[in-house]
């Protein structure tokens, strides 16, 4: 397989819909081994609607270029309650992938 899966956690604020189902947001992504790029990506959120626009937002970015412009995509973007939650999950999830490449190039 060409891809490697990764996730990132965050705590979610006070008051969200997904807070009743879960304590943390998570952010989970199949990442291309070579390139870094996300395949595809999913997330916690309560609907539908939020978790499918997290997915296009993430597709195709390399996390070899970092995460600064999701994270700006995401601030212009995401209005909602969880948007410090994604972006803290985002940065976890780009600690994981950079974890994984030190590791891997051992």
């Amino acid at each position: 397989m060409n891809t490697q899966f990764i996730a990132g956690h965050a705590r979610l604020p006070v008051g969200m819909a997904a807070k009743s189902m879960y304590d943390t947001l998570t952010i989970t992504a199949e990442i291309d081994k070579k390139y870094g790029v996300i395949v595809d990506a999913s997330c916690t959120l309560a609907t539908e609607h939020g978790r499918d626009y997290v997915t296009r937002l993430l597709k195709g970015h390399s996390l070899r270029d970092g995460i600064d412009p999701i994270l700006e995509q995401l601030n212009e973007g995401y209005l909602g309650k969880a948007n410090s939650a994604l972006c803290a999950a985002l940065k976890d999830l780009h600690k994981q992938y950079c974890k994984m490449r030190a590791e891997n190039a051992q």
